[in-house]
């Protein structure tokens, strides 16, 4: 008699793939302004020390919110934090729409940034949430694969309308697309509510208690010398040198080098369409030899492809340079992911991905100012190179730092002596 093999079990439950619809309107509305919305500040009067200002303002909000967000993800649930999170969001897009000056976009920062505190960190936890160990980084290498698709339509099609018709009716598409994510979002999260209730009974009110609990366990882990310190020491290199250029990008490729608005979008659409076509493969490399081969590799490439954006001077430099920092981008994107998620307990994802959040926004606040300073008083071209001398001095930081103990709950404990136990 012959035995019908059990069936093997879906690597994307249908709850994630609902779940990843809405991320991808969402964020394919929120691509659309991104890579734009810097110019749009200056189209709005401000000029190039301002547009630092305002980015360096804009980052105020979040240090508020993300520990809140994070910890309300792990108290309340991932989907109903991303509900709330998803109202603030649309709301956002309607000051961006009716702003008669730059000043007027600051508002719309603070709503972005609460839907960006409760979101972000409920995405990271639910995906593992979702997930068993063994698959992590398989599943995180999908969810990414599907997530690659907003960047490349999203920047592409907000430098078509912006080029075609205003900087405004980009924002008007955007709010439809993200109003309908939103839409979505609230009745997921109500579903699972009425789930929670039917089979657990009526759940905990969320307490401050909890979150000084929470926060006191993360501070724990950072500060214990282990895995979870040198994540959080190279994503604070990493952020404050990146926070140099990030926004002055658009500008620098539109005002010193000549690119349209289609080109700009069209050169993030490019890293992304090649991130999305290798990030499914990354995920199993991840999985099958140690997530500090990909972040490693995954960061050298950027470097390289970081290296001929400093030496380019015309549009095919730039694709070249997007394309090589699409790779790296590929394989950083699944492992870095899986790291974290696997060094912290389930109960403190959200809040720990919050702190990290908070605390990097923290140390760079200043860094949009600083880098439209070194704009000004040195050349436009010099706050680029900032980034390049942080990956190179970071990659053999990562190599020996970025590997999990033998024990996923040793991690939890941050023992700085199980941080080299795992071989090679």
């Amino acid at each position: 008699m012959s035995v019908t093999p059990p069936r093997k079990a879906r690597l994307l439950s249908p709850m994630l793939l609902w779940f990843m619809g809405t991320m991808i309107l969402a964020n394919i509305a929120a691509q659309m302004i991104f890579p734009l919305q810097s110019l749009y500040v200056q189209e709005l009067g401000a000029s190039v020390r301002q547009i630092g200002l305002f980015f360096t303002i804009a980052s105020i909000a979040p240090l508020f919110l993300q520990i809140l967000g994070g910890w309300l993800s792990d108290a309340a649930g991932r989907l109903q934090a991303i509900a709330i999170g998803s109202v603030a969001g649309a709301g956002a897009y309607l000051f961006y729409i009716f702003a008669p000056s730059w000043q007027w976009l600051l508002p719309a920062s603070v709503l972005t940034a609460m839907a960006v505190a409760f979101v972000s960190p409920s995405f990271q936890a639910f995906v593992a949430q979702e997930s068993t160990e063994e698959t992590r980084g398989r599943v995180y290498g999908a969810t990414s694969t599907m997530y690659m698709v907003v960047n490349i339509v999203g920047p592409m099609l907000g430098g078509m309308i912006a080029q075609g018709l205003s900087f405004r009716a980009v924002f008007i598409v955007a709010f439809a697309l993200y109003g309908v994510a939103a839409v979505i979002r609230v009745i997921m999260a109500r579903v699972a509510s009425r789930k929670s209730r039917s089979e657990a009974g009526q759940p905990e009110r969320p307490r401050l208690s909890g979150l000084r609990q929470s926060l006191v366990s993360v501070f724990g882990l950072i500060a214990a010398g282990g895995l979870i310190t040198w994540i959080f020491i190279s994503d604070g290199v990493r952020d404050v040198a990146f926070g140099l250029t990030d926004q002055l990008m658009p500008v620098y490729l539109e005002n010193e080098m000549g690119l349209s608005l289609m080109q700009i979008g069209s050169l993030q659409s490019i890293s992304a369409l090649v991130a999305m076509a290798l990030m499914s493969p990354a995920g199993w490399l991840s999985d099958k030899k140690g997530e500090r081969v990909g972040i490693v590799g995954g960061f050298a490439l950027i470097a390289a492809g970081w290296s001929i954006f400093l030496v380019g001077t015309t549009f095919w430099h730039f694709i070249a340079s997007r394309i090589v920092t699409g790779i790296g981008w590929a394989f950083i994107d699944p492992a870095y992911s899986s790291l974290i998620s696997k060094a912290v307990p389930d109960r403190l994802r959200g809040t720990a991905f919050g702190l990290f959040s908070t605390s990097l926004g923290l140390i760079s606040l200043p860094a949009p100012w600083l880098g439209a300073r070194l704009w000004e008083s040195v050349s436009p071209i010099f706050p680029f190179y900032i980034p390049l001398v942080a990956m190179v001095v970071l990659l053999p930081v990562m190599w020996r730092k970025f590997r999990l103990p033998a024990s996923p709950n040793k991690a939890a404990c941050g023992a700085k002596a199980d941080v080299e136990t795992r071989p090679d």
